[in-house]
């Protein structure tokens, strides 16, 4: 495609729409499924450093496997941006953590501790059949994962109608080891993702 950005922002902006105007009830029963599978099918970030994000503009909202997590043996962090062309910044989260708003109005840890995640759940606007993520177009998480040596676990999280054929992915993007929906957990197998089930995934993530 030769005006990929383009064909990019206009999904974004689909994408997004569509993510808002989700039902409550709806929201709330494909958000306890996505949680559902990252407890049980991730044992193994009971003992890791995991970054998580704080939602916006209708993402699946992690809170609850924050909390999970929080009672466990993981390190929790939230990402923090430092300018528009670095990578990100994470900062150690706790349930009382002090926090502030950054410029988009997202909370953050203020001040905590600085860390190095060794798992990452991400939000995306879209995720395409090779697990690559659509983001909103400023190349973050992939700048902050390609900066990370060994890179890091990653789950991605989004609603299964958000699925497309392709994002026509190029060089920078970086593709997720799994893609969590309320349907299913896909797994990245011979770079295509691929449903598994939570005792699979468990299998594949249990604590070491």
């Amino acid at each position: 495609m030769n005006d990929w950005r383009e064909w990019r922002k206009q999904q974004r902006a689909r994408l997004i729409t569509c993510r808002k105007q989700i039902p409550d009830a709806k929201r709330a029963i494909w958000s306890e499924a996505i949680t559902a599978s990252l407890i049980q099918g991730f044992p193994i970030l009971q003992q890791r450093c995991v970054g998580f994000y704080s939602p916006y503009l209708g993402e699946y909202d992690p809170a609850p496997v924050m909390a999970y997590l929080s009672t466990c043996s993981a390190t929790l962090a939230l990402p923090e941006v430092i300018g528009p062309h670095q990578p990100l910044r994470f900062r150690k989260w706790w349930p009382q953590a002090p926090m502030r708003k950054d410029a988009y109005g997202i909370a953050i840890p203020h001040d905590t501790e600085q860390v190095i995640v060794n798992a990452a759940v991400i939000p995306m606007i879209g995720f395409d059949s090779q697990g690559y993520r659509l983001g909103y177009g400023s190349g973050f998480f992939d700048r902050t994962l390609s900066a990370i040596h060994p890179r890091p676990l990653t789950i991605g999280t989004a609603f299964e109608q958000l699925h497309l054929p392709t994002i026509y992915p190029h060089e920078h993007d970086i593709a997720m080891d799994y893609v969590i929906t309320e349907k299913t957990i896909y797994c990245l197998i011979d770079h295509k993702l691929q449903p598994i089930s939570q005792e699979m995934c468990a299998m594949r993530n249990a604590l070491k």
